[in-house]
């Protein structure tokens, strides 16, 4: 993003009300860390790792990399996609006609198929509804617009909590994250409902079936299950914004916004994922919520902070495996939109030791992404993309 144009600013400003309950923080010292499920730890090692720039864009919130590919793919909130190729950078996709751009809807991720030339979108359409698109892929690297085709459509009733990503998993299923629609409360109850595709990790096949634009999985917790709708894998989340895979470690880590008490990293052995029940909103992180909402059979989450310090919302988050950076092999890097001070921790299942500051800020932080050679990146929506680097 370049921050000077007032339009962008002002785009930025309006996330930062929609995603905070308290607004963004100051000074990012260890002084002001978060009190955390974790223990501190010393730094580990192998050199601090620093943030080496790739480019500016215009509110990036994700990054992508084709399989076997070097190219990088910026999406950026307001349509576009943008491809970053042997230093150059040229408009792989626009559909900023379509899109509603503003607070935390948009173009929100892509994935691109393992095996297929071909690409996933997830955004905010002209009516608020969120869709999941596919297209081809041409020689050049561009999305081919004339193969577009209708994956998944979920009506929304609210602005905020769209989830957003996009990720195939490491059985090559395509996994969609959602919120649970918006407004405060979950006033819907839409994070318990197994009738509702909101407030869940979904996971289809998205090749098309006879009639239907995708399939299910046959081992998909809820595939048969009179009113339940058998896309959903997990559930019980309010806005699983970004969710990573570490199959080295065989875990799936899935960072949950709070409502206004808590940020929260739920945590679970991927073998074991399947139907887990994240609480919300019968909890908030690992405070009772709604009562009227039953508690039983919950897994509470590895991992949370509280809004002390200027944090407001929680950006997820990869375990990182680049062998360049050692003093973070194995460590899960996450920080918060508003603050911006990047941390990390050791995932475990079901909890999470030595959390710590990297020493490194990016304000706006919306995102963190991985390539295929393990490089993590986190996006600014002021406008910066930065890889992690020795």
């Amino acid at each position: 993003m370049r921050a000077k144009v007032a339009g962008i600013a002002l785009a930025a400003a309006i996330a930062v009300a929609a995603l905070a309950a308290g607004g963004c923080g100051g000074d990012d010292d260890e002084a002001d860390a978060p009190e955390t499920t974790a223990t501190e730890a010393g730094r580990a090692p192998g050199g601090p790792p620093r943030l080496e720039k790739v480019g500016d864009f215009e509110m990036p919130v994700f990054v992508a990399q084709p399989p076997g590919s070097s190219d990088l793919y910026v999406v950026e909130q307001t349509g576009r996609v943008r491809l970053v190729r042997d230093g150059e950078v040229e408009t792989a996709l626009d559909i900023g006609d379509e899109v509603t751009a503003s607070g935390e809807q948009g173009l929100l991720s892509i994935a691109f198929h393992p095996s297929e030339e071909l690409v996933y979108a997830y955004y905010t359409d002209s009516d608020q509804n969120q869709r999941v698109v596919e297209y081809g892929l041409s020689d050049d690297g561009s999305f081919e617009e004339g193969s577009r085709r209708e994956v998944l459509l979920m009506e929304d009733f609210a602005a905020n909590h769209n989830g957003g990503l996009l990720l195939f998993g490491p059985d090559d299923h395509l996994y969609i994250g959602t919120g649970d629609g918006g407004d405060a409360g979950d006033p819907q109850r839409n994070g318990q409902d197994l009738g509702s595709l909101l407030g869940k990790i979904l996971r289809i096949d998205p090749a098309p079936s006879g009639s239907r634009p995708y399939s299910i999985p046959e081992d998909n917790p809820f595939a048969g299950r009179r009113g339940a709708r058998p896309e959903i894998f997990a559930y019980g989340l309010r806005n699983p914004w970004r969710f990573s895979f570490d199959p080295e470690s065989g875990l799936m880590l899935i960072a949950d916004v709070g409502q206004d008490s808590q940020e929260e990293v739920d945590i679970v052995p991927i073998d074991g994922a399947a139907g887990v029940n994240y609480g919300w909103s019968a909890f908030e992180g690992t405070e009772r919520f709604n009562e009227d909402q039953s508690a039983g059979g919950t897994t509470p989450p590895a991992f949370t902070y509280g809004r002390e310090g200027g944090n407001c919302s929680i950006t997820g988050g990869y375990v990182v495996r680049d062998p360049a950076l050692p003093s973070l092999n194995g460590r899960y890097v996450y920080g918060d939109f508003c603050r911006g001070e990047l941390r990390s921790f050791v995932p475990e299942p079901g909890g999470a030791r030595g959390d710590r500051s990297l020493g490194l800020e990016v304000p706006q932080l919306s995102s963190f992404a991985e390539d295929g050679q393990g490089h993590v990146y986190a996006t600014s929506l002021a406008g910066p993309v930065f890889q992690l680097a020795p």
